[in-house]
């Protein structure tokens, strides 16, 4: 049986300096690492990537990338904000081709208001990942657009979210925050099933139902089981991610690797509990 892969987002490390944490990642197991270009390090993107792209690729280790998550919507009201926003992803994806990372994470928008045109927003984000699939396709990075937002700001329902790809192109495929649906009451394994084909990644983590917590796989209350289930049936091959909040002890990811390998391996071998 192959061993999975396991990537760890840098999320509980963010702020820190970026290749001690790649280090830090790497003592504890990972076998990727997310990359989230977050906080005062990144500054100086245009500047850095030259200097950086060379270090990384040095390390044994491989790389999926996650564009500025904080103050970025590529759907905002503001039309600066949205051309401002897309510019970050595209830089985001040019650095993923610079050290080979295999998807650059793309958070489609966010709602923050009811008396905005839902519907439009969706039309700017197709609009947007449509252009951002022309940068990406020709380095042979992928785009996984993410389930964002809660609370009503989500763009999407569940349905609307796993068809939200039929028109796009086959650059971008889906990135399932489990953290996310949950929130947003969405059947887990039944968007699994949904967006099979085109699935290529997965965000783990954990919370109790009311706030994005980013706890550690069983310290909240989703229901794994199910969802190891469907990872297994629908999405042998996506990449799993374990993304922990600031803070988290590094030890937690190595649990969660653990964890992961061994319910997918009872799976895999016909003993479900």
């Amino acid at each position: 049986m192959m061993e999975k892969e396991i990537c760890y987002s840098d999320l509980l490390l963010l702020t820190n300096d970026l290749e001690e944490n790649i280090q830090q990642l790497m003592d504890h197991g990972a076998d990727k690492i997310e990359l989230l270009m977050d906080g005062d390090r990144w500054d100086e993107m245009e500047q850095l990537f030259s200097i950086l792209a060379p270090k990384l690729k040095q390390y044994p280790v491989g790389y999926t990338i996650h564009p500025p998550a904080w103050d970025t919507n590529l759907t905002s009201e503001n039309k600066a904000i949205r051309n401002a926003s897309f510019s970050e992803y595209k830089k985001a994806i040019e650095f993923a081709g610079m050290i080979h990372a295999s998807h650059v994470v793309i958070h489609p928008g966010f709602c923050f208001s009811s008396v905005f045109n839902r519907e439009l927003a969706k039309h700017r984000a197709a609009e947007a990942i449509q252009q951002l699939c022309k940068v990406a396709k020709p380095l042979n990075v992928k785009l996984a657009v993410e389930n964002v937002g809660y609370n009503g700001s989500s763009l999407f329902t569940q349905e609307e979210f796993t068809s939200f790809l039929d028109s796009i192109d086959e650059t971008a495929g889906y990135l399932l925050d489990v953290g996310h649906a949950y929130l947003n009451n969405w059947d887990i394994p039944d968007v699994i099933k949904s967006t099979k084909g085109r699935l290529l990644a997965v965000h783990l983590h954990d919370n109790t139902g009311v706030g994005d917590d980013h706890l550690p796989i069983g310290k909240g209350t989703i229901k794994w089981k199910n969802i190891y289930v469907a990872l297994s049936k629908f999405a042998p091959d996506c990449q799993l991610i374990l993304e922990y909040a600031p803070g988290t002890p590094l030890e937690m990811l190595r649990e969660g690797k653990e964890l992961l390998k061994k319910e997918l391996q009872l799976i895999e071998g016909g003993i479900v509990g």
